[in-house]
């Protein structure tokens, strides 16, 4: 995959203004101003996710209007912004979608997200165990419910539908 050409890729460069060229370094190929010697890296965002369950339910969001994936259901996610840390933003997307307050746990799913190829991610999912907060749907999510596991709605995300179907098999 490290040779496709994604959308949304840099056809000038940000320092000087030339065209960029793609070419090999570090064993990979980067776009790069020949005229300047700027190297373009463009790396995936991060996302972060907290994984709340009551027996063999679990804590799903639709997403709401204007979203990717818009109607579908997902594990409440986020990105993480610069200079946050990655627990914190799990915590932080948890409460603005399903107004719930959770102590974050440890990783559970690490996964690198394809399904949109202009925004590629890395997700970090944790375990969370709710300690306040009221169930309600808000931020990119319109509705929030508990699903049992093996019962779930219309997933939005192949990464989310991964992850379930191995806490399903009990892993």
């Amino acid at each position: 995959m490290r040779d496709r050409i994604w959308p949304g890729e840099f056809s000038f460069c940000p320092m000087c203004g030339s065209d960029l060229d793609r070419v090999v370094r570090g064993g990979a190929r980067r776009q790069a101003c020949e005229q300047c010697g700027y190297v373009h890296f463009r790396n995936p965002g991060v996302g972060a996710a907290v994984v709340l369950r009551d027996g063999s339910t679990v804590l799903l969001v639709r997403r709401g209007p204007g979203t990717t994936q818009e109607g579908r259901w997902s594990i409440p996610a986020g990105f993480v912004d610069y200079g946050e840390d990655v627990r914190l933003a799990a915590a932080r997307e948890l409460k603005e979608e399903t107004g719930l307050v959770a102590e974050v746990g440890e990783v559970v799913h690490v996964a690198s997200n394809f399904h949109d190829p202009a925004k590629l991610t890395v997700g970090v999912w944790f375990s969370g165990r709710r300690v306040g907060g009221e169930l309600r749907a808000g931020d990119d999510a319109d509705r929030v419910g508990w699903f049992d596991l093996h019962d779930l709605p219309p997933l939005a995300f192949p990464t989310d539908a991964e992850l379930l179907r191995r806490l399903r098999s009990g892993g």
